[in-house]
């Protein structure tokens, strides 16, 4: 038998991963807002080499989990693993599909303010299943635990990275609204990570 605390873990793995893909193909891909870290490392791969991210997200993701493996443990590494397939199955899904709104890339703000309460609510979610969603989720809550630093501190010191290089197909404008769907997304996670679950009421 499955034990209650495995099976939520697993519902929020799962949840995070749908809400998550979900996000970054229908607001992030067809937007020009991209993301920082591996998500948006994924964007630009797609860009400029026509590749997958429901392929170049699992393989960067086994890179970073190895590095992490030993801090942040087994249990960790198998949790992420499973949200990571669960992205890539989840995204492959929604490539079938037309975007539902192509009108964002008319609408940058809306699609920064978009793309990052997916990605913020769908990261949030695996992390909170003590997860991670992707191979920057594993690194910045690496550099958490190393550090102490807020968890949204190290997803802005991943981020910037990727941003800076995205700047080969983005232009300088839109890579503005990318630090500020980085932003917001980065505060959601640390938000998520600190609600509390309820706690069990014991019977009288």
């Amino acid at each position: 038998m499955f034990r209650r605390s495995t099976l939520r873990q697993a519902a929020l793995l799962i949840a995070g991963s749908a809400i998550l893909a979900f996000g970054l193909y229908q607001v992030h891909s067809h937007s020009g807002v991209t993301e920082g870290g591996v998500l948006g490392m994924t964007l630009l791969l797609r860009r400029w080499f026509g590749i997958s991210p429901s392929a170049s997200e699992l393989v960067m993701d086994l890179c970073c989990y190895g590095l992490g493996w030993k801090l942040l443990g087994r249990g960790f590494l198998l949790r992420s693993l499973g949200a990571s397939v669960s992205f890539s199955l989840f995204f492959r899904l929604f490539e079938q599909f037309d975007p539902l709104w192509p009108q964002l890339a008319e609408l940058p703000l809306v699609a920064a303010v978009a793309g990052a309460l997916f990605v913020g609510v769908g990261v949030g979610l695996c992390v909170r299943a003590g997860g991670a969603a992707g191979g920057d989720d594993a690194l910045a809550m690496s550099i958490a635990r190393l550090t102490g630093a807020p968890i949204e501190r190290a997803y802005l010191l991943t981020d910037a990275v990727v941003l800076v290089l995205s700047l080969s197909y983005i232009p300088v404008g839109r890579i503005l609204y990318s630090v500020l769907t980085v932003v917001i997304s980065g505060q959601l996670i640390g938000l998520m990570q600190r609600i509390p679950f309820p706690k069990k009421q014991s019977a009288e």
